[in-house]
């Protein structure tokens, strides 16, 4: 006698592993992305200097320039972790500026230092490498898609006085796992296909083959 294949099962099996090959095939997409901005990041980082108002509104393909910059007037302070140029921790300042000729939204970091008090600094004329402003986002929200616009920020070549230089941005160190992923889900799948398998083989192994005689 065929034992027949349970059918809700399977079918929910089935759709679980078509979802994780769609995920792999989707990190597969996402790896080729990624590799084209990282090239496009390194080629911006030897670019010359630019002036920050070319580039508004900016967007990703425009990080790691060296840019100049105004900040007219300081209108709040944000006090991260950071490190200095020569790989010390510390405090990194930023400030937040008015609006002014550069557009609104800028953010610049002007040094770090081993102190979270602000440095004395009133703004003023900037050059540095463009990168986005650190926002204090939770991973969940970055990952459910609830995270808030990103805002651009210098992070200036010369401190403010009292301060060291904090560590110029660098795209050689932005990660590119996409690969390992899209193989981790294909792994995934192949797995739940080959556990299903084994659990019909066991349950048909284990079923009475018929009504006793």
């Amino acid at each position: 006698m065929t034992r027949r294949i349970p059918i809700v099962p399977t079918i929910v099996v089935v759709l679980a592993a078509l979802l994780m090959v769609r995920l792999g095939v989707w990190q597969l997409h996402r790896l080729g992305e990624k590799e084209a901005l990282l090239a496009r990041f390194a080629v911006n980082a030897t670019k010359p200097v630019v002036p920050f108002q070319s580039l508004w509104p900016v967007n990703e393909t425009a990080l790691y320039r060296r840019v100049t910059a105004t900040c007219p007037t300081v209108l709040s302070w944000k006090t991260e972790a950071g490190r200095t140029g020569k790989d010390a921790v510390g405090w990194r300042h930023i400030a937040l500026c008015g609006t002014g000729a550069e557009g609104p939204g800028l953010a610049v970091d002007v040094g770090t230092s081993q102190s979270a008090t602000p440095p004395k600094w009133a703004g003023g004329n900037v050059t540095g490498r463009l990168t986005w402003a650190p926002d204090g986002q939770p991973l969940i929200a970055r990952l459910v898609g609830a995270a808030g616009a990103e805002s651009p920020m210098v992070v200036s070549e010369t401190p403010a006085p009292g301060l060291e230089p904090t560590a110029a941005p660098d795209p050689s160190g932005i990660p590119n796992n996409h690969l390992s992923y899209a193989i981790q889900w294909f792994f995934f799948a192949a797995t739940a296909l080959i556990i299903y398998a084994i659990a019909l083989w066991r349950r048909g192994r284990v079923a009475p083959s018929g009504p006793p005689r």
